[in-house]
């Protein structure tokens, strides 16, 4: 598994073949295309990749109460067009039902004064009717009114009172907002929201009609997603006059491809290298079997296009991480078990056994590490059984889980530099690698000195040389005058600041041994609290201690899993790709057919 080497293309063709060139590069799959054209000024004509509307509509149809029998075919059947039309009725839906809950909310409003049926102005005098739902406590506001007023209705909370006058009220007349009732007295709002309810009914009757075609929908899922990358690549083409223009990252052995396929459309094509100063987008090699590794290592960052590639790093030390968090041998066995019960499930795509193969290696790493902690739901074996012997690590041995976990850290920290001195190897940053090596091992050996009490000395030189390295091959300052000397010491004393976050990633790590700790001694206490509970109570007694296992053991795995998870991954995605990866690059997208190819 590597970074793939990719190549600039830039390929030229006659408007004419446009469109048949950019339909026989998008069957290829093997370009991310460049914007060689600006965007559209109006945002709503920027076409986006993925057909988000498509997706909209299926959603909006799977959705619905009902499902009709399914038409599976129908050589007529129009995808744009199908689509089209769900959106229209999905926004009909959507309109109708803000008109009902609008009337239900005037209905509520308007009912405390009764079913009033409003005069016309010239009745009034030109005069209207402005509502107001006073608080029992601000009667007396009434009495201070100018304009004339009565009271329509009373309750125990307000007094429903309506003012007369040509114009609406000033804000502070009364000490409460004016309720808005509209023109429109009850019996006629309550016609209109029946008459929305039995829209409503009818455009839901005119959606269950459309889930005929869900079946239809899902086979033309694919070509909807290739059209619309289609039209998103196409809005980065260049047009000149009788000429369109191209640009894009190409793998360097699919490049013989793109020139046969060019030379089929009559178009020049120009390949260059990546410059020094460009970044290419970053391209996984891996084997479709190792697919889970790319995706666990994609999840939080893109590593840069002259980085190293960190799935099999991050896959093996997350694997390890997540066992020593959960800590017992029951756990493991309990996840394998669930692997196991969807293992057919699994089966179905490539990606889907990748994962299912890793599932199988967390499973198997964390009944192996708990089975050397000799922890079986919290139980710990006879010494003189074969699981007894088997434990060789003692969890409440904090001096040597402590310095288990400070191992682990100094080695993965280590190993992160080191393949980030190779990946930059050649360049000054590569010695200050290094040089960030030679500290963590001194530190580790001085550690080890003072804890033992032996001679400091020698992780003192070794930390010294390292600090060294740092200072004075940090910078990757050009010397042009003699001012930047001066720069690059100044920027190698900002990289030796990093010692004390050098310091505490390595005391992260020590979240492994308090974490499994937590959950060993966790999953201890509820299998005593079952036991006293059998002991104390008779009958009963063993029905409760079995139920306290139970939502136990079911808490502390469930804690278990989400710590694994969350701080295995921490340690890969803060601690490491910190040392290891310093830069972030862009994923490669593809321009490619999203349906199969046959």
């Amino acid at each position: 598994m590597s970074v793939a080497r990719l190549k600039k293309l830039s390929l030229v063709g006659r408007a004419a073949n446009k469109g048949d060139t950019l339909g026989a590069l998008q069957t290829l799959g093997c370009m991310h295309v460049l914007p060689l054209a600006p965007p559209p000024a109006e945002p709503e004509r920027i076409n986006e990749r993925g057909a988000r509307d498509a997706y909209k509509a299926l959603r909006f149809l799977k959705e619905s109460s009902e499902t009709r029998r399914q038409v599976r075919r129908d050589s007529g059947f129009d995808m744009d067009q199908f689509v089209g039309e769900v959106l229209d009725l999905m926004q009909r839906i959507r309109d109708m039902t803000d008109h009902r809950d609008f009337l239900a909310h005037r209905i509520a409003q308007v009912r405390p004064w009764g079913d009033l049926d409003f005069p016309p102005s010239d009745v009034l005098a030109g005069n209207r009717l402005w509502f107001y739902q006073l608080p029992l406590k601000h009667r007396e506001a009434l009495a201070e009114l100018q304009l004339p007023w009565a009271i329509l209705q009373e309750d125990h909370r307000f007094l429903y009172a309506v003012l007369i006058a040509p114009e609406d009220p000033e804000d502070d007349i009364l000490p409460v907002p004016r309720t808005h009732t509209g023109s429109l007295p009850i019996h006629e709002l309550e016609a209109q929201l029946e008459e929305a309810e039995i829209a409503i009914e009818a455009l839901e009757a005119e959606r269950i009609g459309q889930t005929r075609f869900l079946t239809l929908m899902r086979r033309n899922l694919a070509a909807a997603e290739s059209a619309a990358e289609l039209a998103h690549a196409t809005q980065k083409v260049r047009d000149e006059g009788k000429v369109f223009a191209l640009q894009g990252w190409v793998p360097s052995d699919q490049v013989e491809a793109v020139l046969d396929m060019a030379n089929s459309q009559n178009a020049a094509v120009l390949i260059e290298d990546p410059g020094p100063n460009e970044m290419p987008p970053t391209l996984l090699e891996q084997p479709e079997n190792l697919s889970a590794a790319v995706d666990l290592a994609l999840f939080y960052q893109v590593p840069g296009y002259r980085e190293w590639d960190p799935s099999i790093i991050v896959s093996v030390s997350f694997a390890i991480f997540f066992a020593m968090i959960v800590a017992d041998a029951g756990y493991g066995l309990v996840i394998l078990l669930g692997l196991l019960a969807f293992w057919k499930r699994l089966d179905n795509t490539p990606a889907k056994r990748s994962w299912r193969l890793y599932g199988l290696i967390i499973s198997g790493a964390t009944v192996l590490y708990g089975i050397l902690v000799g922890s079986y739901f919290g139980a710990s074996p006879t010494s003189g059984t074969i699981w007894g012997k088997l434990k060789l690590l003692d969890l409440n041995n904090f001096d040597s889980m402590m310095m288990i976990s400070i191992v682990v850290g100094v080695l993965h920290l280590i190993m992160a530099n080191a393949l980030a001195a190779r990946a930059s190897w050649g360049r000054r940053s590569s010695v200050a690698n290094l040089g960030w090596i030679a500290v963590l091992i001194g530190g580790f050996i001085l550690w080890l000195s003072y804890m033992k009490g032996g001679p400091t000395a020698p992780g003192a030189a070794i930390m010294i040389a390292g600090a060294l390295a740092i200072l004075l091959f940090t910078s990757e300052r050009e010397i042009a005058k003699p001012s930047d000397w001066l720069w690059r010491l100044i920027e190698g004393v900002q990289g030796l600041a990093g010692a004390m976050g050098a310091f505490g990633d390595v005391l992260s790590y020590m979240r492994l041994f308090a974490l499994g700790l937590a959950s060993a001694s966790l999953a201890i206490t509820f299998n005593d609290l079952a036991v006293s509970v059998m002991q104390s109570l008779k009958g009963l007694g063993l029905l409760f201690g079995v139920l306290i296992l139970i939502a136990g053991h079911i808490l502390n795995f469930a804690l278990a899993m989400m710590s694994g998870v969350v701080h295995g991954l921490r340690l890969n995605y803060i601690e490491f790709f910190k040392w290891g990866l310093p830069d972030e690059g862009i994923v490669f997208r593809p321009f490619a057919r999203k349906e199969v190819q046959e």
